[in-house]
């Protein structure tokens, strides 16, 4: 393992892991040393075309290798995130992995028993905690803003998959893979709900298609969903809706809001927003919520969200440096770093959602271990 001011990657997964794992943990001041591939041949043009000295086409290669490294992050299908977090915390390495965490409770159980075990860092992908304007709101219902919040919504529109000739790759609605658009993008509501608003205690639910994506091909014979609605209701007693399409025609529209005893807060295109009976004014951003700048990021449509990754992502991924090195991870509200725990409190909000849609909608309990 290395030691001093950089210390070495290994980053699992050539498509988000090049994209955003790759520059973000550079910005964070590690060295990614060596990149995994299922392809090889495609792998080492990735790994040359990021500038990353190794390659290899098997997790066990790549952890056998010798090459000095301390880190290993996991960007490949929900259905192998277990087995190379296992892999990787085995081997004494702290581990950052993707959301969504795992295919169910069970094995996300085992992944946070592995970290406690090896005595490693084991982190999860929820970068989004660091968007500023989340930020900002967790904080804000954190300091009594709204008073005691009672009603949220989180409700979003968008195009990504509305043309059943979209590319994206084949697992993505795999459901045997872990796709879909509950745990691509639901995992981060869950989250976000979970760090504003505090744990989940029942939800009712359906999941569909919504595309007129055709039967068989690119996994989309397995029926993943690209769209949920979720009715939830909170330990604290707030009630809510969490709702999603990836597959709406038009722009990307959406309402994200909190409503109090005291006050409401709310996410606008130009930042968050609160009303109250001092009126309605824009929330300020405090210094330590403002992003590092994501650097140049090409025009590929691939691309299109890198600008919202990277910050957040840089941020997670030096609160994991840092604690490398003997800090403490942060827990104050807005900064508080995901952890493999928070990763299987998710997958148990996840695995309810899901037992909730099987079951016609029903009222299920979110059990917690």
């Amino acid at each position: 393992m290395t030691s001093g001011s950089r210390r070495g990657a290994i980053v699992v997964g050539s498509g988000f892991g090049t994209r955003v794992h790759v520059p973000a943990l550079r910005a964070a001041g590690f060295d990614v040393v060596a990149l995994v591939g299922r392809d090889p041949d495609r792998t080492a043009r990735r790994a040359e075309r990021a500038g990353i000295e190794h390659s290899f086409a098997s997790v066990d290669a790549a952890l056998g290798s010798g090459l000095g490294f301390d880190v290993v992050t996991i960007a490949t299908p929900p259905v192998t995130h277990e087995s190379i977090a296992l892999a990787a915390l085995e081997s004494g390495c702290h581990v950052v992995c993707e959301k969504p965490f795992a295919l169910d409770a069970g094995g996300a159980r085992r992944m946070v028993d592995a970290a406690d075990a090896a005595g490693r860092i084991a982190l999860v992908g929820h970068e989004f905690r660091w968007s500023t304007d989340r930020a900002v709101v967790a904080r804000a219902i954190a300091a009594g803003l709204i008073g005691e919040p009672r009603v949220a919504s989180l409700v979003q529109y968008v195009p990504l998959v509305a043309d059943p000739a979209a590319r994206t790759p084949e697992w993505w609605f795999d459901a045997d893979a872990g796709g879909g658009w509950l745990g691509a993008s639901g995992s981060h509501v869950v989250d976000q709900i979970r760090v504003w608003l505090g744990e989940f205690e029942s939800v009712s639910a359906t999941v569909g298609v919504t595309a007129d994506r055709p039967g068989g091909g690119s996994g989309a014979a397995a029926g993943a969903e690209d769209t949920f609605t979720v009715r939830f209701r909170l330990r604290s007693g707030v009630d809510g809706v969490m709702q999603q399409t990836a597959a709406a025609w038009g722009p990307m529209a959406g309402m994200t809001r909190v409503a109090g005893s005291a006050g409401t807060v709310w996410l606008e295109s130009d930042g968050a927003w609160i009303a109250d009976a001092d009126g309605t004014r824009a929330l300020p951003v405090d210094d330590d919520l403002v992003l590092p700048v994501a650097g140049d990021v090409s025009n590929d449509p691939r691309h299109r969200f890198t600008h919202l990754e990277l910050g957040p992502y840089t941020q997670l991924l030096r609160a994991l440096r840092d604690a490398i090195d003997g800090a403490s991870l942060p827990d104050a509200p807005a900064v508080a770093v995901p952890t493999f725990a928070d990763g299987l409190a998710c997958v148990e909000v996840l695995d309810a959602i899901r037992s909730s849609a099987a079951a016609g909608g029903a009222r299920i309990e979110v059990e917690r271990s």
